[in-house]
């Protein structure tokens, strides 16, 4: 198949969307399909093809809400005129779908729309543009929901759409297949003996990381203990000295509090390093194989986000065969059952659907988790297991080629 994925952000660009369509077209190419990705052109892309995917960059920004402005015209004769067997587009909210609603019928292809969550189905200034949603997603042949119970699929059924499919996300079994670094902990100043906590997430100030100090903060637990809040600044133009003092540091051993992205957490993070003599907190934009020695090496990931859809921090996190702690976010509730390597920490929802979790419970809850040793063991090995059996990118790329054939 000639396939075109349509996506917001691609490589060299992180995040989780990113992630996912990264993950699923190298797969399909290695499967002999020619994959192209359009998405938005990139300063620091400097190159055409990655890994077998073709990249077409267009200088356009925003959505329908918003206002959209660049190559808009350009970008829509590539999609409507292009040799393409399948068109996939990843996330509403975003201009490589919003711009195709006027032309959603000029694409010849097989259209596949994959949702993404609606995370602002709630948020008043886009309700004109749910109201009108439900008539294009008519005009699509398929949709792909990764949730059985989310706002996106929920709306579709509630519009009477039926033509979906759900495939979960996963994690990569080529990067989790290594075997934990014994100098991981030295480089970053971690003592052997520290439990040591994780969490991940683009510094945005929505994925929980405020949360996450703050009840590390709190935390009543015997013994030395670290904690890293790893995250990016997603396209921010601060992103590239930040990932270069990520490099200088990682090279150097991380002592402290060395890497710090300015946020609210910050000053929290240094109170922990200053006054709490048994606590460590570092804040890090570590590079994508140390990101994974961390998944191995932590005791517990924490999430505490405020908005997700299907988090992959948490299906890699069980990669690992490190358990989780989790806030009931997007449908973090789902992947505990379905892969039986974490526990929620209960948190309220606000009237825009946005979780906020007590930091004071979230704190009750990594520090019962931490003394737990059977527990946490129990939780990884079985994580790892269900994780291999069924949430490899492997095993789900069968179903997206599935679904993309028709």
């Amino acid at each position: 198949m000639r396939i075109l994925f349509c996506s917001e952000f691609y490589a060299p660009s992180v995040g989780g969307v990113q992630e996912v369509i990264k993950q699923i077209a190298e797969r399909l190419v290695a499967r002999g399909h020619e994959v192209t990705v359009a998405t938005t052109e990139l300063p620091d892309r400097d190159f055409e093809v990655l890994n077998g995917v073709s990249i077409k960059g267009f200088k356009v920004a925003g959505n329908s809400v918003r206002g959209m402005r660049g190559e808009v015209d350009a970008y829509r004769d590539f999609v409507t005129g292009g040799p393409f067997d399948v068109v996939m587009i990843k996330a509403a909210q975003q201009w490589t779908f919003d711009t195709l609603w006027p032309v959603v019928p000029q694409i010849e292809a097989r259209k596949v729309f994959v949702p993404c969550g609606f995370s602002a189905l709630f948020d008043p200034a886009y309700k004109d543009y749910f109201c009108k949603l439900p008539e294009i997603l008519r005009q699509f042949d398929h949709l792909i929901f990764y949730a059985s119970d989310y706002r996106d699929i929920n709306f579709a059924s509630e519009h009477g759409l039926q033509h979906f499919s759900i495939i979960p996300n996963g994690a990569s079994e080529v990067e989790f297949s290594v075997v934990a670094d014994p100098g991981f902990r030295e480089r970053l100043g971690i003592g052997g003996d520290d439990v040591l906590f994780l969490t991940v997430g683009s510094f945005t100030g929505m994925k929980g990381h405020l949360e996450v100090v703050s009840a590390f903060a709190q935390m009543e637990l015997d013994g030395p203990t670290t904690l890293i809040l790893n995250g990016n600044t997603i396209g921010d133009p601060v992103n590239v000295t930040f990932k270069a003092r990520a490099k200088k540091y990682i090279r150097g051993g991380l002592k402290g509090l060395n890497l710090i992205k300015e946020g609210p957490w910050m000053d929290l993070a240094r109170n922990v390093n200053q006054q709490q003599g048994n606590k460590k907190v570092l804040v890090t934009d570590l590079q994508r194989p140390e990101l994974v020695q961390a998944f191995i090496a932590a005791d517990l990931f924490v999430f505490a986000s405020n908005i997700e859809y299907s988090p992959l921090v948490l299906f890699e996190a069980v990669a690992a065969g490190t358990p989780f702690l989790t806030v009931p976010v997007g449908n973090a509730e789902e992947i505990v059952r379905w892969t039986g390597g974490g526990v929620i920490c209960p948190a309220e929802r606000d009237e825009k659907g946005y979780t906020r979790v007590d930091p004071k419970i979230l704190a009750e809850h990594m520090a019962r988790l931490a003394k737990d040793r059977p527990q946490l063991d129990k939780l990884g090995a079985t994580g790892k297991k269900n994780w291999s059996e069924r949430f490899t990118w492997d095993k789900i790329v069968v179903e997206y080629e599935k679904v993309l054939a028709g």
